[in-house]
């Protein structure tokens, strides 16, 4: 493992070099860099060409302005160096600090529509592999084709109108009528009927109690008020606790093991308590505030769930150590929610932005400073995990359907493994081999597919840096850009090629 590393390690490093080469010059080849100088005149111009020469280093040839560049970058290289400024822009400004500003909003838009579309696109492409030629297999493939066929600018456009502009209208004062609210449960019938599945007479029950549960919740919401100060409430959160510990029992130890259900419940029993203990301690905490009490409740449950699992102790307390985090997860959106009213007055009645990463000048506690930015992430990270769920559903799917094709799972159902067994240990396994090389790739392709969002609504991330540096003909930004995505795109390979010795035990790597 540690020589190939070393040997990737050794090969993307030249992969870069050429790549770099060869954008470098694409970038200074592609345009004049004094175009916008061509309509003035008098002494300013003369002052500017020479600064911008002089930042630019246009008075020399272009490969020994290459390796001035590269000479830049190599000074990162070096612990320490205090000359690490990625080259400059043509103003003379170094580039590193406008990197550093930039990618801070880029990483964080593509970290969570990357995680979401994962997550997302491997649950619905195992369950249509599992349900193959269903209906919801079928519902699922067209939507996969007409979100991979979206433009995303045009996506984009049409989130901006119909989820910020029309939906800020309606939360200025929100209400349905009753055949609105009527066919939004119809709406919601139809789809829980096709995703449940199951014959005509199951489908027309859980349409039925859909629709109604749907309706009827809808128009408490609206009557409560609940959409002017949202919260889950010491009700919901109770509730919301004993359904993640059911739902994360089903999933990852199934319901014949008693003990192991009792100990994800006596979980959920200290998540919540840990909720109601919390409440003074998140009025306005910090982000160190918020991680320490996060893992004094994992061990806390892991301890717990250990002690009743009893024979199952070990899948028990992992059991519950997740369902603290998923509680912690539940009460962290809780908080935000409890700060929508303040934050919605201060923005006018318009909470949802359309354009920028964060709102300019806005003071407030630590829940309307964060609630702020996962606002101004909704639009741009809708937009970003469609395109992305769409690949993910697909390609999941197809390898599921492959993998339980094979003589192994043959195998382990006939020896009398539950198919939560057969699917989880051993099916979703190796189906996630070509995931990996998925996601790898994925990764650096919304880097760049965040270009265009960034530009539709207005981030200033590195989507703005590159267009700006292209639009200039300024090799600077453009290339710290590139560095960024190239290297990503070759570190991410190298890692997928190390996590299938991690999926499968029958490859080596040498």
């Amino acid at each position: 493992m540690f020589y190939f590393i070393v040997k990737r390690t050794i090969i993307s490093f030249f992969i870069t070099l050429a790549a770099t080469t060869l954008m470098y010059f694409l970038t200074i080849s592609s345009g004049d860099p004094f175009e916008d100088l061509g309509e003035t005149s008098g002494p300013q111009k003369a002052a500017t060409i020479a600064a911008r020469t002089a930042a630019m280093n246009l008075d020399v040839a272009p490969i020994p302005r290459y390796f001035l560049w590269l000479q830049d970058v190599g000074h990162c290289l070096v612990p320490g160096g205090v000359s690490c400024t990625l080259g400059q822009d043509r103003t003379g400004a170094a580039v590193l600090p406008q990197l550093e500003n930039a990618i801070g909003s880029t990483l964080r838009l593509v970290v969570v529509a990357t995680v979401l579309a994962l997550v997302l696109g491997v649950v619905v492409g195992i369950v249509t592999a599992i349900r193959q030629y269903s209906v919801f297999d079928y519902s699922i493939t067209f939507v996969s084709f007409l979100l991979f066929s979206l433009p995303l600018f045009w996506l984009s456009t049409l989130l901006k109108q119909y989820l910020a502009i029309d939906l800020n209208t309606w939360l200025d004062n929100p209400q349905f009528s009753y055949l609105t609210i009527a066919l939004i449960g119809v709406v919601a019938g139809v789809i829980w009927a096709v995703v449940v599945g199951g014959d005509r007479r199951r489908r027309l029950v859980v349409f039925a109690v859909a629709a109604a549960v749907t309706a009827v919740g809808l128009y408490l919401l609206l009557v409560t008020g609940w959409f002017v100060t949202p919260g889950l409430g010491v009700v919901g959160m109770l509730v919301s606790a004993a359904g993640i510990a059911v739902l994360w029992t089903a999933l990852l130890a199934g319901f014949r093991r008693r003990r192991v259900l009792h100990a994800a419940l006596a979980a959920a029993a200290v998540s919540f308590a840990g909720y109601l203990a919390s409440v003074p301690l998140l009025n306005d905490p910090n982000w160190l505030v918020l991680v320490a009490l996060v893992i004094l409740l994992a061990v806390i449950s892991y301890v717990v769930a250990g002690v009743i699992g009893g024979p199952f102790r070990t899948q028990a307390a992992r059991i519950g150590a997740v369902i603290a985090v998923s509680v912690s997860l539940l009460i962290v959106l809780d908080r935000l929610l409890q700060a929508y009213p303040t934050l919605s007055a201060k923005a006018g009645g318009r909470p949802i932005p359309t354009t920028g990463s964060q709102s300019a000048n806005l003071e407030g506690t630590f829940w309307e400073i964060n609630l702020d930015y996962a606002l101004h992430l909704v639009l741009p990270t809708i937009a970003l995990t469609l395109i992305s769920f769409a690949t993910y559903t697909r390609y999941t799917r197809a390898s599921q359907l492959d993998v339980m094709n094979q003589d192994y799972i043959r195998t382990a159902r006939a020896k009398g493994l539950s198919e939560r067994t057969v699917l989880v240990k051993h099916a979703f396994r190796n189906a996630m081999i070509p995931i990996t090389t998925l996601m790898a790739f994925d990764f650096a392709g919304v880097l760049g597919g965040a270009v265009i969002t960034e530009q539709v609504f207005g981030w200033n991330g590195m989507g703005k840096l590159f267009v700006d540096g292209i639009n200039a003909v300024d090799p600077g930004p453009v290339m710290a850009f590139f560095l960024v995505v190239g290297t990503a795109a070759v570190l991410f390979n190298m890692l997928a090629d190390i996590a299938y010795a991690f999926l499968d035990p029958r490859i080596t790597l040498s």
